[in-house]
């Protein structure tokens, strides 16, 4: 089963695919998916974490088999069922489902924050919630699932150090992202790298939010002077972010990096529609502060 972003740009609007793993609903943005393939055998790998069912071949190239029951908390994965490969982060990934069901498009502001309604072994690992036809459909956090399996897959901070020692600068920067864990990291190699003052959004909606406080006060020019995002986003993305900075003749001047998972060749070219100064993989941190250098200093 081959998938297709059919989506136009900056809607704010996402495709769910819908999985089954042990009788329960979870989802996935599709954008994340390149395929889906029926099961087959895989090589075990010598003390591989428990949740690394082994490597297989599809194609031309070696992948990755994760057991998302085993990820769960809910036992071991039996022979059979579908492997989602996906594709984020340059990573190519098998994640071993039960079923599939089917796919759902649904809007940024319908996906709830996870709260008490999802059980302690799916609260780490949950980015949100989505109630269709009654039923609730647990969005996983891919990206999280692979670093707490292994963490050299994660921000690469310490690209940081390679920079040296760098002067301290109080630029304001803007930064939208949803993931705490991620939000405090970038923050701090931002700081490390010499730029202090992060001004934090924990979504698009809460950053154009802010850039129009800024606006209103008539002090938008001081208070913001670069706009980093994520694409995945609760309530509004990243893209729908930079469109409505880019198709705005008063912010439209502000430079956008988009600093997500999600920088494939498909999202590239959206995120080149909309207007964005700068695309970069959510690994290449050392990398994103030499684009704020050069975009800062343009």
């Amino acid at each position: 089963m081959e998938t297709k972003i059919l989506l136009e740009n900056g809607t704010n609007e996402l495709e769910v695919l819908e999985f089954i793993v042990d009788g329960n609903s979870y989802g996935i943005n599709v954008a994340k998916i390149r395929e889906i393939i029926q099961y087959s055998p895989v090589t075990p790998v010598p003390n591989a974490h428990p949740s690394v069912e082994g490597i297989f071949m599809p194609r031309d190239a070696m992948i990755t088999a994760i057991d998302l029951r085993n990820c769960l908390q809910r036992g071991q994965s039996q022979p059979g069922g579908l492997f989602i490969i996906t594709s984020f982060n340059k990573l190519d990934i098998a994640f071993h489902v039960d079923s599939v069901v089917g796919i759902h498009r649904v809007s940024w502001v319908d996906i709830i924050k996870p709260g008490a309604t999802v059980t302690t072994a799916e609260d780490g690992i949950s980015t949100g919630i989505i109630k269709i036809n009654g039923k609730l459909i647990i969005i996983l956090d891919f990206e999280k699932i692979i670093t707490d399996i292994n963490p050299e897959t994660g921000l690469k901070v310490t690209e940081i150090d390679a920079l040296g020692v760098r002067e301290p600068s109080e630029v304001p920067i803007l930064i939208a992202e949803d993931s705490s864990l991620l939000r405090k990291l970038i923050v701090d190699s931002l700081k490390k790298a010499g730029y202090d003052n992060v001004i934090k959004a924990e979504n698009g909606e809460e950053a154009w939010k802010y850039i129009n406080k800024c606006r209103s006060a008539g002090n938008l020019e001081d208070e913001v002077k670069l706009v980093i995002t994520d694409i995945e986003m609760p309530l509004m993305d990243g893209h729908r972010l930079t469109k409505l900075i880019k198709s705005d003749d008063e912010t439209k001047y502000l430079p956008v990096i988009i600093f997500s998972s999600l920088v494939n060749e498909e999202m590239r070219k959206k995120g080149e529609e909309l207007g964005a100064d700068a695309q970069l993989s959510k690994p290449e941190i050392g990398n994103l502060v030499k684009v704020i250098d050069g975009l800062l200093s343009r």
